[in-house]
């Protein structure tokens, strides 16, 4: 690849995230006007991202208006899950894209009555990469890893975890099972983001859910 070729790619790619983050802080304007907050959770496929957020709507449902945005490559399985609690979810298929970025979200911002709505939660497509480089306007960012992705999940990828907010090891009803130590994933964890608030969890049995939960909506 030539120096001028190698140049011009680079620079695509920062006007591409400039653009993204003043249309991010668009977003989060928008949504302080309306009073909502937003959290946008992150992780691997098969993490359990949507899990966590069925364990969540279940709990809190009842007392908020809340709104979820499902981001997949393809399909609506995961917003399919999420209706089936009384929640209301609109589901983004970003086909090639391995993330959702600020104007999937504005573009449900805008064309949404938020007037109901207290809580957003944003689902991301299902990649410990992409993410880290768009951000979408949130309140807090929640990366979620599983206990089955392999200890070395975290320190493979402390993009996500350097820009986090809040980390889900999740999962953790297979640990008799799965040979890994927990406390040292914690602790990988906590080495890239000393700031990181940490939760070890299983969305199966519902173990540190309601903490989870009492973090997020601090």
């Amino acid at each position: 690849m030539s120096e001028k070729k190698t140049s011009r790619i680079i620079e695509l790619n920062e006007d591409l995230i400039e653009n993204n983050d003043k249309l991010a802080e668009e977003n989060k304007q928008i949504l302080l006007e309306k009073n909502v907050r937003a959290f946008d959770f992150v992780g691997a496929i098969g993490a359990g991202k949507t899990a966590i957020i069925e364990s969540i709507v279940k709990k809190i449902s009842r007392e908020n208006n809340i709104l979820v945005i499902n981001g997949d490559v393809a399909t609506r399985i995961d917003a399919n899950r999420i209706e089936k609690h009384g929640v209301r979810s609109i589901q983004i298929n970003t086909g090639r894209e391995c993330a959702l970025n600020s104007y999937h979200i504005s573009q449900v911002l805008k064309n949404n009555d938020l007037n109901e709505v207290n809580l957003l939660f944003i689902e991301n497509v299902g990649n410990l990469i992409c993410p880290s480089d768009f951000i979408l306007g949130v309140e807090k960012r929640i990366v979620i890893v599983s206990i089955t992705e392999g200890p070395w999940v975290v320190r493979k990828h402390p993009m996500l975890f350097k820009f986090s907010d809040i980390a889900v090891i999740n999962k953790i009803d297979l640990e008799d099972v799965i040979d890994v130590d927990i406390k040292e994933m914690v602790s990988d964890a906590r080495e890239i983001n000393p700031n990181l608030k940490i939760f070890v969890t299983s969305a199966t049995t519902g173990e540190n859910i309601s903490k989870l939960i009492n973090c997020i909506l601090d």
